[in-house]
């Protein structure tokens, strides 16, 4: 059998950002709005702070603007929720981001409920968890399963109807949202967690699986059905051949799923250039329902 094509989920990100890109200048010209993206960032966390450089770079080169808020680590609660009233306040500001994880004293649920729905440019609110559970289309997705769907559909087209999909991690921002828009499309979803029984013998029967369990490499070769789509969404940092280095790794073993899988997300450069892209989608489809203008299909999921 061949070996299975490697989704290249860079390429596909960096189309759906010039489409963004045509999006914002669309808007800016029929209805004189910028999308503006507020990130909100507390404290020193290294990787956070690579994230959300990441991700205000790239606003500003779609031609949105960024609004950035970078706060001490010592930051009281009581002002971290001022802030947030005060973007909601903000016409200027369409979606708002604030970046995971806070410091230990703050509440990150009570921090996350006070964004607006509408504003909620991560998809986290129970607002749009309630809206994506009943299908709405006015319903803002978490960008990673978002982005994943994109793939999935780039790959199997658009008609997923009557495919066995399984998702490996049941968690809140990938897990659960991946699994509805999956149920969305007519495939038949199973949710699988560290204790589902007999784990290998689920994924086998999936025609499309997502892992995003955070082990490295749990998922071997032999738990996957032949032909299927693989889409990995683990980021875990190993060791590397080298001593004192490390390298990344997802949560499927891609070296041997690879030769079972039709088609599979590499680790790095398969979902994460996704997550991104799909903030800045996200953003633009905020500033579209506020401006009443159509909101872009892909946003739709």
């Amino acid at each position: 059998m061949a070996e299975a094509k490697i989704i290249d989920g860079k390429a596909f990100a960096a189309g759906l950002r010039a489409r963004v890109a045509e999006g914002v200048a669309a808007l800016k010209a029929s209805h004189g709005v910028t999308p503006g993206l507020a990130v909100v960032l507390v404290g020193e966390d290294a990787a956070s702070q690579v994230y959300v450089r990441s991700k205000e770079r790239a606003l500003v080169e779609l031609g949105m603007n960024s609004f950035d808020h970078h706060k001490p680590a010592d930051m009281a609660e009581a002002d971290l929720l001022a802030l947030i009233d005060q973007l909601n306040a903000d016409p200027a500001v369409h979606g708002i981001l604030v970046q995971l994880p806070l410091p230990k004293h703050i509440d990150s649920q009570k921090v996350l409920s006070r964004i607006a729905p509408e504003k909620d440019a991560d998809g986290f609110h129970v607002v749009n968890a309630g809206l994506l559970a009943i299908g709405s289309p006015g319903a803002i997705v978490p960008c990673t399963p978002l982005g994943s769907l994109l793939l999935i559909r780039d790959v199997l087209g658009n008609d997923l109807k009557g495919k066995r999909a399984l998702v490996l991690g049941r968690s809140n921002i990938v897990g659960k949202p991946m699994a509805q828009l999956l149920l969305q499309q007519d495939c038949t979803v199973t949710v699988a967690h560290s204790r589902t029984q007999d784990l290998p013998g689920e994924c086998r029967r999936a025609d499309i699986l997502v892992a995003a369990v955070g082990r490295p490499e749990m998922v071997r070769g032999d738990w996957i059905k032949p032909g299927a789509v693989v889409i990995d969404v683990g980021i875990n940092r190993v060791p590397g051949a080298e001593p004192g280095k490390t390298r990344l790794v997802g949560d499927v073993a891609f070296d041997e799923a690879v030769k079972v899988a039709g088609a599979i997300t590499p680790v790095p450069g398969g979902v994460g250039p996704m997550t991104i892209a799909c903030l800045m989608l996200n953003t633009l489809a905020a500033a579209c329902r506020a401006a009443g203008a159509p909101v872009p299909a892909e946003a739709l999921a």
